[in-house]
């Protein structure tokens, strides 16, 4: 059984969540709510220095987006988001509103629930990030074996996908130069040290899950 992961689901996906199978939401029904975008909904003002390509781009009214940024469609990005410069969103996204989309930060078939944030040079591929979330800087969240095989959520649960990521819950927060592993799932709160790599499996909620690490100080010769 999965820990508990959100609180409340934005209404888009609220009526298609299994709580059994979270990730299930980057299949069909991330689809169908981006398949229904507008061919284009601009309700902020863009600098000419902000690349859109495709068809299907909504953003709210109030995000910030600065120069140097690269949205490829289908997208939806909701109101007071902040996309820093460089940062890459390259489709099938659907990012909540005031989320954070961090500096050479790259997003690829992703989720973020309201004021989650990916601000500091981070990938997240084929993953969900809760209402609240904070990547520390350089967290990777990885979402392909080398093999291509079925990604698997620990030894137990087929995710029945290829490419997945982590599933983060509400409050989730990583330190800086983290690496999850494909197929990780996280509850509510926990909070896990820097350096620390995540294997797949699920991981309770309001953990803290450390890195132990033994330094071995060697005086340099004269």
């Amino acid at each position: 059984m999965l820990p508990p992961l959100f609180s409340t689901l934005s209404k888009p996906f609220a009526e298609r969540y299994d709580p059994e199978s979270p990730w299930s939401l980057l299949g069909d029904p991330l689809d169908e709510i981006l398949g229904a975008l507008p061919s284009s909904e601009i309700e902020s003002g863009l600098l000419p220095e902000v690349h859109l390509a495709g068809d299907r781009i909504a953003i709210g009214r109030g995000t910030r987006i600065a120069p140097g940024v690269v949205i490829e469609g289908p997208a939806w990005i909701g109101e007071e988001v902040e996309i820093r410069p460089g940062a890459y969103l390259r489709g099938g996204v659907w990012i909540g509103d005031g989320a954070v989309i961090g500096a050479n930060t790259e997003v690829k078939r992703a989720i973020f629930l309201p004021g989650a944030k990916a601000p500091h040079l981070n990938y997240v591929g084929d993953s969900i990030l809760g209402a609240g979330v904070n990547l520390g800087a350089g967290t990777i969240l990885s979402n392909f074996r080398h093999d291509g095989a079925e990604i698997r959520i620990g030894r137990e649960i087929a995710s029945g996908r290829r490419k997945l990521g982590a599933v983060l819950g509400d409050g989730v927060q990583t330190g800086c130069n983290c690496v999850l592993h494909p197929g990780v799932v996280v509850g509510q709160g926990t909070q896990i040290y820097p350096g620390v790599q995540l294997r797949s499996g699920v991981y309770a909620a309001r953990l803290l899950i450390k890195l132990v690490q033994q330094l071995e100080l060697v005086p340099l010769g004269s």
